[in-house]
């Protein structure tokens, strides 16, 4: 068997890809999985780093009002169906799969014209506008949210399968990755992120927090600020008085979430996946302008289990977001109850049930019940 998978952008259209990729080779370590993406996303080293063949496109998303920019975003459109052409020619895939975002839009047109399965995996409980539209075309859609239906217009082959995260997130012991992060394992490790790319409200945040966080007895914190704040970041966390450790981007988010005993972070589906599957309490802060502000539904999700906090982007400083933190870490109790609702709250199988589903698809293996 051959895929094709279309991820690209952002972490959180790229790794559900992987995770599908794996829990096939897992089940059929004969087939040839191929991903394509943009050059310049998070999937060009995370691709290759996961033992995938990646190859790049052009690819662009499309501005949401007419601008010079949309027709930019045609040329780039044009070119990279151009590209996949080449691609879909050399490796004749079986199947198709898209995790959304820009670069599924050729890979899926190509599937339509060419008669090829086209299966879509959306993470988020407001579907992205490209899965929208490329569902009326689809073979499957595995939506991660019940709530998700009633977005897509097609409804017979949507299918509830949770989001897929890979087995490494599971596996990872605590003891190797207090080690390999140099943290000190009789700390607490407050884990801050905001996505692959960083977030610029939460790093300034958290940079004015840290001189209240000496308050907390026994912290260290391991802080992704993305690249353009790393110098930044970096400078202002020379003066905490506990460790603290930056990264532009950490490679091996599995180390992090096995070390973390609370997480500041943004809302957006995968990470809301990761943290339960984990069992890791969270201070969430929703990204403001995501699309019909689907991070706070997210976000909600796990506050109502009592899995987690949330601040609103608009009401986040960083008095308020001390003051937060230290009353979890002071409340052992209530985080070992937080974490314990986060892990209730999670689906581990979310990559076995696609890849069965693609089997039933394409006639190899026996299907699941999906109930």
């Amino acid at each position: 068997m051959r895929l094709l998978v279309a991820a690209g952008g952002t972490g959180g259209h790229v790794y559900p890809g992987i995770a599908i990729a794996e829990e096939w080779m897992r089940l059929h370590p004969d087939s040839q999985v191929t991903f394509v993406g943009t050059a310049r996303g998070v999937e060009a080293k995370a691709v290759p780093a996961a033992g995938f063949a990646f190859r790049p496109i052009e690819a662009r998303g499309f501005p949401r009002r007419p601008s010079l920019g949309a027709l930019r975003s045609l040329w780039s459109f044009g070119r990279g169906f151009a590209q996949m052409a080449t691609i879909i020619k050399e490796i004749k895939p079986d199947v198709i799969i898209a995790t959304g975002g820009y670069v599924s839009g050729p890979a899926a047109v190509w599937a339509r014209l060419l008669s090829i399965p086209l299966v879509l995996q959306e993470q988020n409980s407001v579907p992205g506008a490209a899965n929208r539209w490329l569902s009326l075309i689809a073979s499957q859609v595995h939506i991660s949210f019940v709530e998700s239906r009633h977005y897509f217009r097609r409804k017979n082959h949507l299918k509830v399968t949770g989001n897929p995260i890979r087995p490494a997130l599971l596996r990872q012991d605590r003891a190797s990755a207090y080690e390999a992060l140099g943290l000190d394992p009789t700390r607490r490790t407050l884990l801050v992120f905001g996505g692959s790319r960083g977030a610029a409200s939460i790093n300034r945040a958290v940079a004015g927090a840290l001189p209240l966080l000496a308050r907390v007895p026994s912290v260290q914190v391991i802080w992704q600020t993305g690249a353009e704040d790393e110098t930044a970041m970096t400078e202002a966390s020379r003066s905490a008085p506990f460790p603290v450790r930056v990264r532009a981007y950490v490679d091996r988010m599995e180390e992090a979430y096995a070390v973390a005993d609370l997480a500041i972070c943004r809302s957006g589906a995968m990470t809301i996946t990761e943290l339960t599957a984990c069992g890791v309490p969270s201070i969430l802060i929703p990204y403001p302008h995501a699309a019909r502000n689907h991070q706070t539904q997210n976000a909600r999700g796990l506050v109502d289990r009592g899995a987690a906090e949330m601040i609103a982007d608009v009401e986040l400083d960083p008095a308020e977001l001390a003051g937060r933190v230290e009353a979890l870490f002071r409340d052992e109790a209530r985080l070992r109850r937080m974490g314990r609702n986060a892990r209730a709250f999670a689906r581990t199988n979310a990559a076995e049930k696609i890849a069965r589903s693609i089997e039933s698809l394409v006639g190899v293996g026996a299907p699941i019940d999906e109930s």
